[in-house]
């Protein structure tokens, strides 16, 4: 297990570039199986959850190249159609695989998938999305194995907008027989992100960013270039990075359209944001404001900055309250802020934050991706060293995580 080492309170100051997207990009790798030939990617984050998308496309027969700033990936000769559970248990994203293989090769077999312990995140929106469009589905000791001849257009209406299960839906009709339409679609950027790739490769798919989604099945897919969007939830890393050290710095090649509830809150904590085209300017005020947030679908408050965000309002004044309306097991990230002086409360899905002068240095561990990314944004924050463990969780979903931080000023590095 690596562990970070920072040396905490100092402002940070420069500038920063956003990689791009990894909740966008692990769709897009997986949707790479339909055109049975060469995508080639730019702006692909390299980080843990990509890596392991690229073994489980070259463990069903794909190829994986990387050149400079693209990777070119080729899906010619994808010859199997069952994902391995060493692979499938490491990361929850993997089951994004099963669409793409269904809606090209009709069949695929895989086990329940792994991931971050952030609560319960049930697959069966996915598997009733599947069954809707005549996918033949059966369960035995933890395997899923789905098959169908033919795969036909029909009107699938989500319970919950689940984005993976809207993603799921689309991949899967892409190369259908007439049109397939989803409602209650989850209107995330990524899943924008991911109709115009395949667009771009051939589909005929309309209305991403909405609550529906028409998918006009096509017989065949083309090879593509695409540049993959921004990663907003970095984004949102960085700025209440700055807000929390009472820093000023520059995020560039960003999307401000894609976190405008972020930026509204931050904006009520008393920062001050300059916003021109992909560049975003934040300057910090000496003491932040407490603010409330309740977590919700997109276009509200996202539930992957939650962590994020309350641990920057433990050193705010007043007090905060966070609701969380996603993931029941997201606060477990708050045991580590309170060995650090963090004054919080858990009720259900409410947390209760009092503000407190200052948080101090204390070894602690990430207790998931985005509540390890909290526990760096804190050790910044504080005079002296805070180790922070199990930073593997991290490493999944940031790239350069620590040198773009040093980039700015700030004191960490990796002990392995």
């Amino acid at each position: 297990m690596s562990t970070y080492i920072i040396q905490g309170g100092k402002k940070l100051e420069g500038e920063v570039s956003i990689s791009g997207s990894k909740n966008a990009a692990l769709p897009i790798i997986a949707a790479s199986i339909l055109n049975a030939g060469k995508t080639t990617l730019y702006n692909l984050p390299d980080i843990h959850d990509t890596q392991m998308m690229f073994e489980i496309l070259k463990s069903i027969g794909g190829k994986v190249t990387k050149k400079h700033n693209k990777v070119i990936i080729d899906t010619s000769k994808v010859n199997k159609y069952e994902i391995k559970e060493e692979l499938m248990r490491q990361m929850r994203s993997s089951v994004i695989f099963a669409g793409s293989l269904l809606g090209k090769h009709h069949q695929c077999t895989f086990c329940y998938p792994g991931g971050c312990d952030i609560g319960t995140r049930p697959i069966d929106l996915h598997l009733k999305a599947f069954e809707k469009i005549g996918i033949n589905i059966s369960q035995n000791y933890g395997n899923i194995s789905c098959s169908c001849d033919k795969i036909t257009g029909e009107k699938i209406d989500f319970e919950f907008p689940s984005v993976g299960a809207t993603e799921n839906a689309i991949l899967a009709t892409c190369l259908a027989e007439g049109k397939t339409v989803i409602t209650n679609a989850a209107r995330e950027p990524e899943i924008i992100d991911l109709q115009n790739f395949l667009n771009k490769m051939g589909a005929n798919i309309k209305g991403a960013g909405s609550n529906k989604i028409e998918v006009i099945g096509v017989k065949n897919l083309k090879d593509v270039s695409y540049n993959i969007m921004p990663d907003r939830i970095e984004t949102g890393t960085f700025l209440c990075m700055a807000a929390m050290t009472n820093s000023n710095i520059t995020i560039k090649k960003a999307n401000p359209l894609h976190i405008t509830p972020v930026i509204d809150k931050l904006e009520e904590t008393g920062c001050t944001l300059k916003i021109e085209k992909d560049n975003i300017e934040i300057l910090a005020p000496k003491k932040l404001k407490a603010v409330d947030i309740k977590t919700m679908p997109y276009p509200g408050f996202p539930t992957d900055l939650q962590s994020i965000f309350a641990t920057m309002l433990t050193t705010a004044k007043g007090t905060s309250v966070i609701i969380e309306n996603i993931f029941e097991n997201r606060y477990r990230y708050t045991q580590e802020l309170i060995r650090m002086g963090a004054k919080i409360t858990i009720e259900g899905k409410t947390a209760v934050i009092k503000g407190t002068k200052k948080l101090y240095p204390a070894n602690v561990k990430a207790t998931d991706l985005r509540g390890g990314a909290s526990m760096v944004i804190a050790a910044l924050s504080t005079k002296g060293t805070t180790k922070v463990d199990n930073i593997e969780y991290i490493l999944r979903g940031y790239e350069n995580f620590d040198k773009k931080i040093q980039q700015l000023g700030g004191k960490i590095e990796i002990q392995k």
